[in-house]
């Protein structure tokens, strides 16, 4: 029988998450490992000044104590899963909200299936877009569809990307018939406005609140090749992901700086 960890950045009481292991269950044997708390945008934070410690909520469903999405990949791998016994997949979501352009860079789901992907594991980061506020009665329908799929596919035929590779998944908040299908991407461009929002608490002291600047989805002029676009209009989009961030093309333009 396959084997599937599962983990997100929103909490183990995510619907998402449920809706993620609903998807895999018919394809193998699922464990999740998800954070005690939500943990978006954390990125690839590992916790190494405190001990971390599994809950068992019920079988093959742990919460890990204020550990990270990377904390949980990490730790599973080494504390739950037997040597020669590891996952053959990963899968991380799935995520209540977008997880395209930049955002990827702080997206504590992405991280976690980056994680995957350096313990030599097929890894899939899946998002579901989220253009209002109604965080309740989500579909997750099409999310469920395509992640069952990519799964099977890659459970059967094998990984269709090189060594430390991930994939990213974004499904448009649509019913599954209005969807188009799929197509493969590259990363946007993210446009971030004012995210610091200024308060004062009643004692007159000032604190910050991050993160509330909306996506507005008509204001954007992206490539027709790009994650935005696809879920613009009506795909799914599909990005492979590479762990190297060397600016290869810039090596001889800096070399060549260098030594003037």
């Amino acid at each position: 029988m396959k084997r599937i960890l599962i983990t997100n950045d929103d909490g183990y009481q995510s619907p998402g998450l449920l809706a993620l292991k609903e998807a895999l269950s018919p394809l193998g044997h699922v464990m999740i490992v998800a954070p005690a708390s939500e943990k978006s945008a954390c990125g690839h934070g590992m916790t190494l000044t405190r001990p971390l410690r599994f809950i068992k909520l019920d079988d093959d469903f742990y919460k890990l104590d204020d550990g990270t999405p990377t904390d949980c990949i990490y730790l599973s791998l080494h504390a739950l899963y037997e040597e020669g016994f590891k996952p053959d997949l990963i899968v991380s979501g799935i995520n209540i909200g977008s997880n395209m352009g930049e955002d990827v860079s702080y997206s504590g789901t992405a991280s976690a299936a980056m994680e995957g992907v350096l313990h030599d594991i097929p890894s899939i980061a899946i998002s579901q877009v989220l253009q209002d506020k109604n965080y309740f009665g989500f579909d997750f329908s099409l999310a469920k569809e395509t992640i069952y799929n990519l799964a099977k596919k890659i459970l059967e035929n094998g990984f269709p990307l090189q060594k430390r590779e991930f994939l990213n998944v974004n499904i448009p908040q649509i019913p599954k018939d209005q969807c188009k299908g799929v197509k493969i991407t590259e990363l946007g461009i993210r446009l971030y406005g004012n995210d610091a929002h200024l308060h004062r608490n009643p004692r007159g002291e000032e604190y910050y609140w991050l993160g509330l600047h909306p996506l507005n989805w008509k204001e954007r002029n992206q490539q027709e090749s790009s994650d935005f676009s696809a879920v613009m209009n009506n795909y799914v989009s599909i990005t492979p992901i590479t762990l190297d961030f060397t600016a290869k093309k810039s090596m001889q333009p800096l070399q060549n700086w260098i030594m003037q």
